[in-house]
């Protein structure tokens, strides 16, 4: 009896490009350090600096996020980035960086990071894997169930860490979590539409 051959794809495995934010963020962090920028010195407006790095506010937004869970910058509404003195191996966590910090402004820049975690769950191929957000009569499980099913979808990469530490700084309730927020993104990422995976994350939670 002669064994068969594994199946094997026609094509190459898709190449893995860093997201625009994830590049962003190194190019910001290798400019503060290229400029010399000292702790309490802040980046320009994010207007002025999307405009010149020719990328989108929202693209900006999430690279300085990165930053800011890095504890590299410390985002001031109203007066922008501003750079943070290098954390040391006996230094505060980067969740420490968070502790104490408005709830709200926490729960939007983890909403941001999930959004992108959302995005790379629905366009994994498995739809098989992607049915296990959704319970048997068709209806999302529990936030906490559907983020943890989410999550082994995308796998580890830096979107992940980053939603790691937002959630030890400030865990979030099932019953902080809207419901028909939680059913359009389970749904979406059954049906494999990134976008709307992506989309259904804003305003996710109740602050």
């Amino acid at each position: 009896m002669t064994k068969k051959r594994p199946q094997t794809s026609a094509f190459p495995e898709r190449l893995q490009r860093p997201r625009l934010y994830v590049q962003l963020a190194d190019h910001i962090a290798r400019f503060i350090e290229a400029q010399g920028l000292s702790p309490g010195d802040r980046l320009p407006p994010e207007r002025l600096l999307a405009a010149e790095l020719g990328v989108s506010r929202s693209s900006l937004s999430r690279a300085l996020v990165a930053l800011e869970v890095q504890g590299k910058v410390e985002v001031q509404h109203g007066n922008g980035a501003v750079i943070l003195e290098p954390m040391t191996d006996d230094g505060p966590s980067p969740a420490a960086l968070w502790a104490g910090r408005d709830p709200v402004e926490i729960a939007r820049a983890r909403e941001a990071v999930m959004a992108g975690l959302a995005r790379s769950a629905a366009r994994h191929p498995d739809r098989s894997l992607r049915l296990a957000l959704l319970d048997a009569d068709g209806s999302p499980v529990r936030f906490s169930d559907t983020w943890r099913c989410l999550r082994r979808l995308t796998g580890p990469c830096l979107l992940a860490e980053l939603d790691d530490l937002l959630a030890e700084a400030a865990p979030l309730e099932d019953d902080r979590v809207q419901a028909d927020r939680l059913a359009l993104l389970a749904r979406a990422v059954v049906a494999g539409d990134a976008d709307a995976a992506a989309s259904a994350c804003s305003g996710l939670f109740l602050v």
